[in-house]
């Protein structure tokens, strides 16, 4: 029997310049405020707080008669390591009423992994999807979390995961579950202008790599049909997302380059924020599928690659780049599967209508991948053909997002992928 019911959820949105500066009157929506004062962990990290953005929020949650504790150590691309650091400090230093993340999608993913861990016991890998952890679903409610996203691109503001590597397993996986998505998303766009052109050009292809995920992902109603217990946030395609995702298509195709080349031009920003929030509407109840199950080896086996824009003390491939840079080959390969879906997305991002074949979107992605400098291939963040092997174990791991694509896909495909994607042109 086919499934014939597809859920959606998303948290609250406050959207606009100067949204930021109305948090504290949001917490005290959510918790109150009494002669107690509620206690609020603030998550971020070390270079968003040498923003000020963190301080500034902090002090007017203060002036709202709350307490705010601030740890400022969240990592760029978390570990498990860097997440149990967050996790014991917050646990040492709580108990907490609410908690805001204020940055990029690893402060947001780290606050989501402090939130659980706060609120339930085990460990930090007792919660990671399987096969990785032990896929253990929380039993106690988890705190309100505000997720004040700087950067135009991850969509952790409004999804139910959180990302991490593990180091001794040299893989990216994470954790998943409803009650990790945030209660409240401010998306102030203010908050991006200082964002460097290569961290523009990452996230915006990570937003990308979300609409067009989840617009082509497997069709809800070919799922078989579930229980209520076995239903996951990832349902499928759906009627819901793909208004979102076709939405953030459109207005990628006339601000991302903008957005890249001209990092002031406040419409860019905006619509580019936009973009990133209604992507994120879409994939987070949609799924992703091959290019994000590809980005988790590619992330987590770096060696030396070390890009423009991100901390450079150690080696990094940051994911929206590391997504980016299969999904050409990507959806080459699932373009059988569902050809008027890329095709309408290949249109939607300025294709022409006179290429109706398998390579209409991967050749559009090409084109915008070069024009804002994306690197032009796996080989050029290091990879080899000798590592194909490697990269396909790794992201065969991730069953989840498999799953969600709209063929099925084995070794033998991935490996195709992996290797068509050692350059690009």
């Amino acid at each position: 029997m086919s499934e014939t019911i597809f859920t959606y959820a998303a948290p609250g949105l406050k959207f606009g310049a100067g949204a930021s500066a109305e948090i504290g009157h949001d917490l005290h929506q959510l918790v109150g405020s009494d002669e107690r004062r509620p206690r609020v962990l603030l998550v971020t990290d070390p270079g968003v707080a040498a923003t000020g953005h963190p301080e500034r929020i902090a002090r007017q949650i203060t002036r709202r008669r709350f307490d705010v504790t601030v740890f400022d150590r969240a990592r760029v691309e978390p570990t498990d390591e860097s997440l149990e650091e967050a996790i014991a400090f917050a646990r040492d230093a709580g108990p907490w009423d609410a908690v805001v993340a204020v940055g990029g999608g690893s402060a947001i993913d780290t606050a989501k992994a402090v939130n659980l861990l706060v609120t339930n016991e085990g460990t930090l890998l007792d919660y990671v999807n399987a096969p990785v952890g032990a896929g253990r679903a929380p039993v106690a409610p988890l705190l309100p979390l505000v997720a004040v996203p700087t950067t135009t691109g991850t969509g952790a503001e409004s999804t139910t995961i959180c990302v991490l590597d593990v180091l001794a397993l040299k893989v990216k996986t994470g954790i998943s579950h409803a009650r990790l998505r945030p209660t409240l998303a401010v998306v102030d766009p203010d908050l991006t202008t200082s964002q460097p052109a290569m961290v523009t050009a990452s996230c915006g292809m990570d937003i990308l790599c979300h609409a067009l995920e989840s617009y082509t992902a497997r069709w809800f109603g070919d799922f078989d049909a579930k229980t209520p217990e076995q239903r996951v946030p990832y349902c499928g395609a759906n009627p819901i997302a793909d208004m979102w995702s076709e939405k953030a298509l459109s207005l990628l195709a006339g601000a991302f380059r903008t957005a890249v080349r001209d990092g002031s031009s406040v419409e860019a920003r905006e619509q580019m924020a936009l973009a990133a929030t209604f992507a994120g509407l879409g994939f987070g109840n949609a799924g992703v599928h091959i290019p994000h199950a590809n980005a988790y080896p590619v992330a987590g086996r770096v060696r030396d690659y070390r890009p423009e824009g991100y901390p450079q003390d150690e080696p990094i491939v940051p994911h929206g780049m590391a997504v980016s840079l299969t999904a050409p080959a990507a959806f080459a390969l699932t373009f059988e599967a569902a050809p008027e879906r890329h095709l309408r997305a290949a249109s939607l991002l300025g294709g022409s209508s006179a290429d109706a074949g398998p390579d209409a979107l991967p050749s559009v992605l090409r084109s915008l991948m070069r024009d804002i400098d994306i690197p032009n291939g796996l080989a050029e963040v290091g990879y080899l053909d000798t590592d194909v092997d490697d990269l396909v174990e790794g992201a065969l791991k991730q069953q989840r997002l498999l799953a969600t694509a709209p063929r099925e896909v084995n070794g033998e495909d991935l490996a195709g992928v992996f290797r068509a994607s050692m350059e690009h042109w």
